[in-house]
């Protein structure tokens, strides 16, 4: 089995490098879905969070409003940390039970936004960087996600820097051009995937 870290900044386009590494055959481990399925209503999770937070982080129909928690928590690093304790942990152990549902030989990307800011490259054979430049992750946000400016830049300085991301990654996939161009370097990637998957 070979391990594979995937991660990039918010606009960087990870999700869309998964998609086609799930396309090629890489059993794709989403850490973004697991958070949000960690607290679906029923979840132990979502119960502590409320707990937590309060009420008011509830929808009507007793779901999590995620926006709502994420102002919360955005501006407070002790906030956040105590969200993350209740959510990392519970992401942690569902990403290590899908990993063991994995044939031995399969190659698992674990879709993971934030491996810069936990440190833990440790964690995987192999570190893939999707990055773009500041300005193209803004205009993504903007035209795709309905953000201003300011909270595309606010969303983008709470996380590492491209800096910080570039020096944990082993490969790093350039997506500032075209679907196209993303295509081909996903192909490229894939084989060199497969081939290290074969030597290991």
């Amino acid at each position: 089995m070979l391990r594979i870290g995937l991660t990039g900044g918010i606009g960087a386009g990870k999700s869309e490098v998964s998609a086609r590494l799930a396309a090629q055959g890489a059993v794709v481990i989403d850490a973004d879905a697991i958070a949000r399925e960690v607290v679906e209503p029923g979840t132990e999770g979502l119960a502590e969070v409320v707990e937590a937070f309060g009420p008011e982080v509830l929808l009507p129909d007793g779901r999590l409003d995620r926006p709502r928690l994420g102002e919360i928590v955005f501006g407070d690093p002790e906030l956040r940390a105590k969200l993350n304790a209740i959510v990392h942990p519970r992401v942690g152990a569902r990403m290590a039970e899908l990993e063991g549902e994995a044939a031995p030989g399969a190659i698992v990307v674990h879709d993971v936004p934030l491996i810069a800011e936990g440190g833990r490259t440790d964690a995987y054979d192999l570190v893939v960087v999707v990055d773009a430049p500041p300005r193209v992750q803004i205009d993504r946000l903007v035209r795709r996600r309905g953000m201003t400016r300011e909270q595309a830049k606010a969303r983008m300085a709470a996380q590492a820097s491209r800096e910080q991301r570039l020096a944990i990654g082993d490969i790093v996939v350039d997506n500032s051009g075209s679907l196209t161009e993303l295509d081909r370097q996903v192909g490229d990637l894939w084989a060199e995937l497969r081939r290290r998957a074969d030597r290991a």
